[in-house]
């Protein structure tokens, strides 16, 4: 499988990344261990959490088993070398952790010791922040963002105190690189001045929605990821499953996240569905498979470091590998992006 750098660091990542932000809840530790054990030996080394996961749905009582899990596999395995891992720090708003507070200097620490507690190891290999305190247009936001609220010089001062924060955690050897998430092209250019400024790790990383259906990245997020060396992981690839065809004509599979989730976070749309079928019918002319094709494209997108997928059955794992070595010929490329022209935004 072909590997990336994340941003400056020198973190080599496979191009997929195994998610794992089900494990918990609708999977159990077993099966987790097993998609690791599977998409290491397909040529995967990276894998993404949080410490907010499991989702579908969030909860208090789970909050911080997605890491146990995997650190259960660490300890069971002893192959915690062969895996870069990445998790996220929770912000502001999610009351089920740290009663919804900010991201700051005071909580980095506290945080990075959870973690690290609750994956059995010794360092975080990338650890970001999972939203801006400053709030995201990501997840639907973006149809009535506003930042006129915000506070510039506030914002700034608190992004110099938590690179500070993070610098003692690289000194200590208890993180290596540090990304955000669900985050914008000025905050991300604001984040690589912070550190260029008064030190503290450089942003190398930003996971963001990015899929055939979502694309606000193409405009502005990826030209700061040319411009200053930031590696995007998409997360949602797939559209939480809208791309796999799963769901058309009215069709809720028993356990999809359809089933947990009516709207699947707003994603759901008539416009979705149309554009779902254009793009099954590019995948059809050309014999692919729709969730390969998918995911392929978003691998090959210039400014992609690593896409991030996740996998409730093996079956649908061994479905998502397939698209490592697919290679997308120039036709098809085409007509992704006439499918694009005609179905813009569709949620």
């Amino acid at each position: 499988m072909k590997m990336n750098t994340l941003g400056r660091t020198g973190i080599e990542v496979s191009t997929l990344c195994l998610g794992s932000m089900t494990w918990g809840t609708q999977n159990t530790t077993r099966e987790g261990h097993a998609q690791i054990d599977r998409a290491l030996e397909a040529g995967i080394n990276f894998i993404d959490t949080a410490e907010m996961y499991p989702v579908n749905p969030v909860s208090a009582e789970t909050t911080g088993r997605t890491e146990e899990i995997i650190g259960d596999w660490f300890a069971g395995t002893g192959r915690r070398a062969r895996v870069v891992l990445a998790t996220k720090h929770s912000g502001e708003g999610l009351a089920a952790v740290r009663d919804g507070a900010p991201i700051s200097a005071k909580t980095i620490p506290q945080t990075v010791e959870g973690s690290l507690k609750r994956l059995k190891t010794d360092y975080i290999d990338l650890y970001q922040f999972h939203w801006p305190n400053r709030g995201s247009y990501m997840f639907r936001q973006n149809w009535t963002y506003d930042p006129s609220g915000q506070n510039r010089a506030q914002t700034l001062e608190s992004m110099e105190e938590c690179l500070h924060a993070l610098q003692t955690e690289v000194d200590k050897g208890r993180i290596r690189a540090f990304g955000m998430s669900n985050e914008s092209a000025w905050g991300l250019t604001q984040w690589a001045n912070a550190a260029g400024r008064s030190g503290g790790p450089r942003v190398a990383t930003v996971q963001n929605e990015y899929s055939l259906l979502c694309r606000l990245a193409d405009t502005d997020v990826a030209e700061v990821c040319h411009n200053e060396d930031i590696g995007m992981l998409s997360f949602s690839p797939l559209a939480t499953g809208l791309l796999t065809g799963k769901y058309q004509n009215g069709a809720v599979p028993e356990g999809s996240r359809l089933t947990l989730n009516e709207d699947l976070g707003g994603r759901k749309t008539p416009r979705a569905f149309e554009a779902v079928e254009a793009y099954l019918a590019v995948a059809q002319k050309h014999g692919l498979d729709p969730v390969q094709m998918a995911l392929a494209w978003a691998r090959d997108r210039p400014f992609m470091a690593s896409v991030i997928f996740g996998a409730t059955s093996m079956e649908q794992l061994e479905r998502a590998l397939g698209a490592a070595d697919l290679v997308l010929g120039d036709a098809v490329v085409a007509d992704i992006d006439a499918a694009h022209r005609a179905h813009p935004m569709p949620y």
